[in-house]
């Protein structure tokens, strides 16, 4: 390393150490913040040519990410921003904690890409789903799927996994000639209901097969139609069908339609990157866990079950996963920069049929939240503190379901009165919290 670029490495190592000793976090952000301004090209350096896969998309990029990266080291060593830190400074630490690995699994914010994957001289692009989210920061979806358009078509030789399902996603990988299609599913279609080409209406069908179709009304400028690809991997009821048509079974420990839809698009990719079917998928089933979503935590006589949610698409599955049969029920939202301070979006959202169940709305916008299950029709409490909101829950099972900030001031408050009580929070579907 040259002068500069040691000097930030070590900066970036003393910011990183300070946070932690401050209780800030894990410093995924104030290492990379530091060592960037110190060497602007650094992101470069630390790349070094080594073979690079980056995951985007509105919903699951830090599951698939984990699916693809425990696949990827049955080849070797890998760098990987696995605290979800996925801007530049977060993958600036993610490289400088992985200097020595082979090779590189990366998630990315969707705006982010184009500057990042180029800096990394990106091999393999991950394109799970696009939708609505954080308007306030990124603007309409439809400048997301130009972005990455633009991209993918300034780089041919890129091989791009991507979501035969979702319109938008199709449209960003359409002129790829490296593409390998996935029907990976799709669970929200609020934001795919025009063409992103031409504006016109899509139509979402079946085939004669049974199988899922959609197609654009307007034909392109070519005259050639929009449609759904053909896809070479497809996920089912009994797992994954591969390109030569064999199933593979698959069995998560993580829940939800969607999580199996992203193991096969971490499949596909890690099979792309040379990895072998059978080792990728069980790989993807390893995974219990990320970053404490999907994890059961103790807490005063309570199974608490973690999941979080940021958007219309991603509430709409996590929803679904939802144990309706589970003793009480907390939703906690908050408006923080990070979770997108325009949360008009609640209305975009069914949170009707919670019968039977006891229902605690929290957070800092838990009067927003109050407001909009109660036009669903949901008896509720509302308790704004997160921690409050589980004692108001009975004893038993209480579900939970947080936006970004409020899942983390929660998992650090139960960690804190973990902490306080027998030492650790228990996590029963993973490491100890």
């Amino acid at each position: 390393m040259g002068l500069l670029t040691s000097v930030a490495v070590r900066a970036a190592a003393a910011a990183t150490w300070a946070s932690r000793k401050a209780g800030r976090g894990n410093g995924g952000m104030i290492g990379g913040l530091v060592a960037q301004v110190i060497d602007p090209k650094l992101m470069e350096r630390l790349g070094d040519g080594r073979p690079c896969v980056v995951v985007t998309g509105t919903n699951g990029k830090s599951t698939t990410t984990r699916m693809l990266a425990e696949a990827v080291r049955t080849l070797g060593t890998v760098a990987t921003n696995d605290g979800g830190d996925n801007m530049d400074a977060g993958v600036i630490s993610a490289l400088l904690a992985g200097r020595s690995a082979d090779r590189l699994v990366l998630e990315v914010d969707e705006l982010h890409v184009p500057g990042i994957a180029a800096k990394l001289d990106c091999n393999v692009l991950v394109l799970l789903n696009l939708s609505r989210d954080q308007l306030d920061r990124v603007g309409e979806i439809n400048k997301i799927e130009r972005v990455l358009r633009e991209y993918v078509q300034a780089h041919p030789d890129l091989t791009v996994i991507a979501n035969c399902d979702d319109v938008q996603v199709t449209s960003a990988a359409w002129d790829c000639p490296n593409v390998v299609w996935v029907a990976a599913g799709v669970g929200f279609t609020g934001d795919s209901t025009s063409c992103p080409r031409t504006g016109g209406p899509v139509v979402r069908t079946e085939k004669a097969d049974g199988s899922p179709d959609w197609y654009a009304v307007k034909p392109l400028p070519d005259g050639s139609e929009f449609r759904r690809p053909t896809p070479t991997w497809t996920i089912g009821p009994e797992g994954i069908t591969d390109p030569a048509g064999e199933v593979l079974p698959l069995d998560l420990k993580i829940p939800g339609n969607a999580n199996r839809g992203n193991a096969t698009q971490a499949v596909a990719a890690a099979v792309a990157l040379g990895v072998p079917e059978k080792d990728a998928v069980a790989a993807a089933e390893r995974v219990d866990n990320v970053a404490g979503r999907y994890s059961t935590v103790e807490f005063e006589g309570r199974e608490v079950h973690l999941l979080l949610a940021k958007n219309p698409a991603g509430w709409q599955e996590a929803l679904s996963m939802v144990d309706r049969s589970a003793d009480g029920l907390v939703i906690a939202v908050n408006g923080q920069v990070a979770d997108g301070q325009d949360l008009s979006w609640l209305w975009d959202v069914r949170f009707e049929n919670f019968e039977g169940i006891k229902v605690v709305a929290a957070g800092e916008r838990s009067a927003d939240l109050a407001v909009r299950i109660g036009y669903a029709g949901v008896e509720h409490e509302t308790v704004p503190d997160a921690l409050a909101a589980l004692r108001a829950c009975p004893r038993g099972r209480v579900e939970v379901l947080a936006n970004y900030t409020a899942f983390r001031d929660l998992k650090k408050a139960l960690d804190r009165a973990g902490d306080r009580t027998t030492g650790t929070a228990t996590d029963t579907d993973g490491a100890a919290s």
